[in-house]
């Protein structure tokens, strides 16, 4: 068994069908709606970042940008990636539940639904808090969570296997097998993961992994808000382009905060 955390290049990979930059842009302009008359964003913080793709790509356009994760092998690999694309990036080495920077920022940012990685409702309610603090005057906090329906419809947004292809790299990623059963009491499954990659041509590399997965609903992530009284929603976005949460083309729970 191979930590699929482990090995941040491959993780990288599997998440490529991504459009980053793309994503970057509409979280600018979701700022520009949502903080008028606090000017354009001039740092941003990236949360359970990884390989801090988002973060990289925000320094590049200028903001000045922290990338933090708790794991160490994550953070070794943001920063030389960084370092290998030119860009300017902090990165930090620290748990997004207590993690205490000592200051603000125009953007805080948690992608890629890594709220999966609070198994509690304290857990989540302790790093709303957290968030909340490091908000400067006008910040905002927004936080990309899976759709609803992946776990609870019968017809999930997103499919749980999928192939990348990059440069003479190609990869079959399949996160979560039919018998990954989500616990009716903790709401948490263990998703079992299979990445194989072949580069080159070469022979193919297998990685297995199992993830344990914590599945947050809209109304339990209102409850942690409350419970906070931190934070107060100004948006919320079923995809990165204005639909709402229940459009049928909706696949992810994108949410919109400010510090109350």
């Amino acid at each position: 068994m191979t930590d699929i955390y482990d090995d941040p290049w491959a993780y990288e990979l599997a998440c490529s069908f991504r459009d980053v930059p793309a994503e970057v842009g509409v979280l600018l302009g979701w700022c520009a709606r949502h903080r008028t008359g606090y000017g354009p964003v001039r740092t941003v913080l990236e949360l359970a970042a990884g390989p801090a793709e988002h973060a990289r790509e925000f320094a590049r356009r200028g903001p000045a940008a922290t990338a933090l994760d708790l794991h160490p092998a994550m953070c070794a690999y943001a920063a030389r990636a960084a370092k290998d694309a030119g860009v300017e990036l902090e990165v930090v080495q620290d748990d997004m539940t207590t993690f205490a920077l000592g200051r603000r920022f125009d953007l805080v940012v948690t992608m890629l639904d890594s709220t999966s990685h609070l198994m509690t409702l304290d857990a989540f309610t302790a790093h709303l808090d957290r968030a909340a603090a490091h908000l400067a005057p006008g910040g905002l906090y927004i936080v990309e969570m899976s759709h609803p329906r992946d776990r609870l419809g019968d017809a999930p947004s997103v499919s749980t296997d999928w192939t990348v292809e990059r440069g003479g790299t190609h990869a079959t990623v399949r996160w979560g097998e039919p018998s990954d059963r989500l616990d009716p009491v903790t709401q948490i499954a263990d998703d079992h993961v299979t990445m194989t990659v072949t580069e080159d041509g070469g022979a193919p590399r297998v990685i297995r992994d199992v993830v344990p997965y914590r599945f947050w609903t809209a109304t339990e992530l209102a409850a942690a808000v409350r419970l906070s009284g931190a934070l107060e929603p100004v948006g919320r976005y079923g995809d990165f382009a204005d639909i709402a949460l229940d459009d049928p083309a909706a696949w992810r729970m994108i949410t919109v905060f400010r510090a109350r």
